[in-house]
């Protein structure tokens, strides 16, 4: 049929091929409605294999970086209709509407938005669930895991693990795809099934010891480990089979930690720079534990007031006027963590009210971030300052008062759930990423921790106060703007 145009891709997820195949038929000007797209081994469609229409000139137009950036994760989701749907979106950019992606809401843009959303938490859920099992083979021992993705993802992500695992030798067996790594070279080779991976080894029993002896019935949120822990991924993990037992088990176990009392407060002294779980009031399980919603305002109301009754805070807090907790909508796209509160956060009870806040607020809304919808919050929760006089002056955390705190920071993380977390310095970087790195080495690179947060380091904005001339501040506040908007477009 000649009224139409059928492109062959080579792979499932090949971005590059689209892009290259998109361009040409722009220059053609060939509409989205007549083009057909299809991936090797697919069936011929309505349109077969009918040519290319000769190249006009090339398109001039720009198309913005965070668009193709988008496509290039939204491409690899399973609908069979996503490269339609992309290119349709570029014809309209092309052809005048350049603000397209500012418009929230087009249907186009939405449904692009929400297959990159549905691509990236695949990808957190293989770094999170992925289990390697040893075995011995001519060559030595290698590491086999059997993961099933919602999408074409292992590709794209088999890079995580080469960073990750680089001196071990491993394979990926997914049901359309593979992923080896001998120590130098990765290959992608087909798919396979769950029987060619080997079965279980002696140290998953070691590991199912492990979880059963850190579980804490008092802390248990059953839809929180549903939504973390999908049940389709509970047949490929060895804890997966104790967690039931250890659910039907917890209301009798916190009756008996209630029943024991609480440990008695350590002196001054004495106190641990590690948190203690406190004792909880045992509540009525429901029967039907995985039907439970919790609440993420209210569970975030909790954690606050878990920290306010801590009796092992560090002993400089008793100087502070009252801890200063997060401030934001749960469910917030991007949150962002400083390092502590200042003297007018302190006096306030509120983050990010003080001189640096107000220069944050500033350079937020400038780079087009919608401030009320964002969350923000500390790494410490406390100010922690040397009196002089009238004056509070800031005292840097050390890095026992990060660790004590990180445990707190992580559970406030989880339950706002953010698609991006923004490092706002040195101490918030170390307090999400559990170690030391230079700001100036990692800054504006998108960085995922060990459980799969996406962190995007930049400087704090008291860094902008400090600097000592006018143009010097200029000039590193637009350096900062510059990196909130590429925050931003990480989940736009």
């Amino acid at each position: 049929m000649s009224d139409g145009v059928g492109i062959l891709l080579p792979g499932q997820a090949d971005f590059a091929a689209w892009r290259q195949q998109a361009r040409r038929l722009l220059a053609a000007g060939v509409p989205p409605e007549r083009v057909e797209w299809r991936v090797l081994g697919d069936p011929p469609g309505l349109f077969g294999g009918a040519p290319m229409p000769a190249e006009a000139a090339p398109v001039t137009a720009s198309v913005p970086r965070a668009f193709l950036e988008q496509v290039e994760v939204a491409i690899r989701h399973r609908d069979p209709e996503r490269f339609a749907l992309l290119y349709r979106i570029l014809w309209r950019i092309v052809r005048g509407e350049h603000g397209l992606m500012q418009v929230a809401t087009d249907a186009d843009f939405i449904r692009v938005q929400a297959m990159a959303k549905a691509v990236r938490r695949d990808a957190h859920k293989l770094h999170a669930f992925l289990r390697f099992r040893g075995i011995e083979t001519e060559q030595g021992e290698r590491y086999v895991a059997w993961f099933e993705p919602d999408h074409h993802i292992l590709e794209a992500e088999a890079g995580f693990f080469v960073r990750r695992f680089a001196a071990l030798r491993w394979s990926i067996l997914t049901p359309e795809a593979s992923a080896h790594w001998d120590g130098e070279t990765l290959r992608m080779g087909a798919g396979g099934t769950r029987a060619e991976a080997p079965p279980e080894d002696a140290h998953e029993e070691l590991w199912r010891a492990y979880y059963r002896s850190i579980f804490n019935p008092a802390r248990m949120k059953p839809d929180a480990m549903r939504a973390e822990m999908p049940v389709k991924y509970w047949k490929n993990l060895p804890e997966a089979r104790d967690i039931r037992g250890l659910m039907a088990e917890a209301p009798q176990r916190v009756a008996e930690m209630v029943a024991r009392g609480a440990t008695p407060a350590a002196s001054r002294r004495q106190r641990s720079l590690q948190p203690q779980a406190a004792p909880e009031v045992a509540l009525p399980m429901p029967a039907d534990l995985f039907s439970r919603t919790e609440d993420p305002a209210a569970a975030l109301a909790a954690l606050r007031a878990e920290l306010e009754r801590r009796n092992d805070l560090p002993p400089w807090t008793a100087a502070a006027t009252q801890l200063v907790f997060g401030e934001g909508p749960p469910g917030a796209p991007l949150l962002f963590v400083g390092e502590q509160p200042g003297d007018e956060e302190d006096l306030a009870g509120r983050p990010f009210v003080g001189p640096a806040g107000r220069l944050f607020n500033r350079a937020a809304e400038e780079a087009g971030i919608d401030r009320p919808a964002a969350y923000v919050t500390n790494a410490v929760k406390h100010f922690k300052f040397k009196p002089t006089g009238r004056r509070r002056l800031h005292q840097s955390p050390d890095a026992g008062d990060i660790t004590y705190y990180r445990p707190f920071l992580k559970r406030e993380i989880e339950l706002v759930g953010p698609q991006l977390v923004v490092s706002l310095g040195a101490t918030a970087l170390r307090a999400l990423t559990g170690k030391p790195l230079a700001i100036t080495k990692v800054r504006g690179e998108l960085i995922e921790t060990p459980d799969g947060l996406r962190v995007f380091p930049t400087v704090h904005p008291s860094y902008l106060l400090r600097l000592p001339d006018p143009e010097s501040k200029a000039r590193e506040y637009e350096r900062f703007v510059t990196d909130l908007r590429a925050a931003k477009r990480e989940v736009a």
